[in-house]
């Protein structure tokens, strides 16, 4: 899902920082014919919107040098990109090259290392607090998680909103098969003991893909 980006003079600076790349407030200043102190006021809400960045700064003769600013990695994310439709296309030729098993390789491999970061995060944690933590990663990872508490004997869900490799999925399941043993993994043996059962599917018509953790009563 791509975000949104902000409208007004705010987003203006952010494509002004995108074509000139990185610049202080005098530069934007100039750029947009306003005073400094206004360029600073939008600066400062879109650094706390964590878009920008001070990224160095600039020798301007006399006095301290002035602070540069950049876009942050969140605020690339706001321009247009084609990394799934480069992707999809790159899974459809290894499958008619009748190479699919490297592109399964990759999977497991790229989530195998972010398990091992993610597990670290997750050391001491157990029971609903490791449940939380869990969804906070796999949201951070893009796939918009939350927790739906269980009611009358039935499990608690772990819902995932959002498929961020949508157009790969539509090409070979092998990243469903990634996820659900990623999943397995940050959740822990604990919680996975008490039942993890994938029980919705975006792949197959699903609006998410939950997993039932524990058994009903």
């Amino acid at each position: 899902m791509e975000p949104n980006r902000p409208q007004g003079m705010p987003g203006r600076i952010l494509e002004r920082l995108k074509r000139s790349g990185p610049s202080g407030i005098p530069d934007l200043a100039r750029a947009f014919s306003l005073s400094p102190e206004s360029v600073r006021a939008h600066v400062r809400a879109l650094s706390e919107a964590g878009l920008v960045e001070a990224s160095g700064t600039q020798s301007s003769g006399r006095g301290r040098p002035r602070r540069i600013w950049s876009l942050t990695r969140d605020a690339e994310r706001l321009f247009p990109r084609r990394e799934g439709e480069l992707l999809q296309g790159l899974a459809i030729h290894l499958r008619e090259a009748g190479q699919e098993e490297i592109l399964i390789s990759f999977l497991d491999r790229f989530s195998s290392q972010r398990r091992d970061t993610a597990l670290g995060r997750l050391e001491g944690l157990h029971g609903h607090e490791r449940l939380e933590a869990v969804a906070r990663i796999l949201t951070e990872e893009g796939y918009m998680a939350e927790i739906q508490p269980g009611t009358n004997g039935a499990p608690a869900r772990l819902r995932l909103c959002h498929c961020p490799v949508r157009e790969l999925v539509e090409v070979t399941r092998a990243p469903c098969r990634a996820e659900v043993a990623f999943v397995k993994a940050l959740v822990g043996r604990e919680l996975a003991r008490s039942g993890l059962t994938r029980v919705e599917h975006i792949a197959d018509g699903g609006s998410a893909c939950a997993y039932a953790v524990g058994r009903a009563r």
